[in-house]
């Protein structure tokens, strides 16, 4: 079984910085992609950031120059830097991560959303 825990998140002003971690335990062989989605009310769910293995990221327009991802992979942790934050940055803040339980299978594992909310 394999558990996804963040942490971070919370209330900051617009122009504000936030980081949130995520940190997956259990039985793992691999994890390739890492990411953070959010899903602010009435919204879907979008990417803002995804890591791979090897240390390729991507961003979306929407956070590109202000948002950074990062992994340690010998912790299984990806972290998100939060700067210059929007109010159109809140949300609930999704870690995901594709990982490997063996050498075959892969699953996608998400957590369980953390709130983050950027006043004006």
């Amino acid at each position: 079984q394999v558990h996804l825990v963040e942490s971070g998140g919370g209330l900051v002003q617009a122009g504000g910085s936030l980081r949130l971690s995520c940190v997956a335990s259990g039985s793992m062989f691999s994890i390739n992609v890492m990411g953070w989605y959010r899903q602010a009310p009435g919204k879907q769910r979008e990417l803002v950031a995804s890591i791979s293995r090897s240390g390729s990221y991507y961003y979306p327009d929407s956070v590109k120059g202000r948002f950074t991802i990062s992994r340690d992979n010998g912790k299984n942790t990806v972290s998100l830097q939060m700067n210059s934050l929007k109010p159109e940055d809140t949300g609930v803040y999704y870690c995901n991560m594709r990982i490997k339980t063996s050498t075959v299978l892969e699953y996608e594992f998400w957590g369980q959303g953390t709130q983050v909310t950027v006043s004006s």
